[in-house]
């Protein structure tokens, strides 16, 4: 019997719901506390980087908190990679779930993205709200921009996690060309610093990086008036469109090699 298009997406949304479940418990465990261990751990990491910084007395860049300037940087750069890095493994992950004529490689891709993405929207709204109730922070001067930003580097990590599984899958020493690429990230992102107060020079080399671009849309949107002369919505958007096209469709064309 033939399904209609409203069954198909019923189903559709029922895998991908049970595989996010099977994630969850498969990353975190069945203990609550492994979701809650799961969260403290990058806000954990970001503190203690942040003490190192002014225990070496170094001072913010931009407002007066160094925590605020330093979260706005590092949790944009670590939920990209957190999603290209996630994404990367699934076909690898799942084999054994992919051989069930229902369960497609796109909805393993779907379910780990949707599973980071509220997990790391957890985490920046815990982290800000405890800036701003520790002092160390104001609320957000716009947060439809950060919302904005939010949905661009889930875009740009989609697409480049989507092509890396894709990658990964042809060759198998993928990952670690993929390390040797992004290692470099935390230092060209602008995570602390101003990229606009960089020399010309470096700034015309710099702002062919994607994610710095979705750093500096994080804290326009975060601070009341913070000008960005570097920023353009519009490349991430477009790299990440076009990565995930990419990735999406290199998957549908190779997916028989990997049968």
């Amino acid at each position: 019997m033939t399904m209609t298009l409203r069954e198909l997406l019923l189903l559709q949304v029922r895998v991908i719901g049970a595989l996010v479940l099977r994630e969850t418990r498969a990353t975190f465990g069945t203990s609550q506390f492994g979701y809650l261990w799961a969260i403290v751990m990058p806000a954990a990491g970001i503190l203690v980087l942040v003490l190192v910084f002014s225990f070496v007395g170094r001072q913010a860049p931009f407002g007066s908190s160094f925590a605020l300037f330093f979260a706005t940087g590092v949790l944009t750069l670590e939920f990209f990679n957190k999603l290209s890095g996630t994404l990367m493994n699934t076909f690898d992950a799942n084999k054994a779930l992919l051989t069930y004529p229902p369960i497609k490689e796109t909805d393993a891709l779907f379910a780990r993205f949707i599973l980071i993405s509220a997990t790391y929207m957890l985490i920046m709204v815990l982290f800000f709200g405890g800036l701003i109730l520790a002092g160390q922070a104001e609320f957000p001067a716009n947060t439809g921009k950060m919302m904005e930003a939010f949905v661009a580097i889930a875009l740009l990590g989609f697409g480049f996690g989507t092509l890396n599984a894709v990658l990964k899958s042809l060759w198998e020493s993928w990952n670690y060309v993929e390390s040797i690429l992004t290692k470099p990230l935390f230092f060209i992102s602008a995570v602390f610093y101003i990229p606009s107060h960089m020399p010309p020079a470096a700034v015309s080399i710099l702002k062919w990086n994607p994610v710095l671009h979705l750093v500096e849309w994080m804290r326009v949107g975060y601070y009341p008036n913070y000008d960005s002369t570097v920023l353009s919505p519009s490349y991430p958007l477009g790299v990440g469109l076009l990565l995930t096209l990419v990735g999406l469709g290199g998957e549908r064309l190779f997916r028989r090699l990997r049968v």
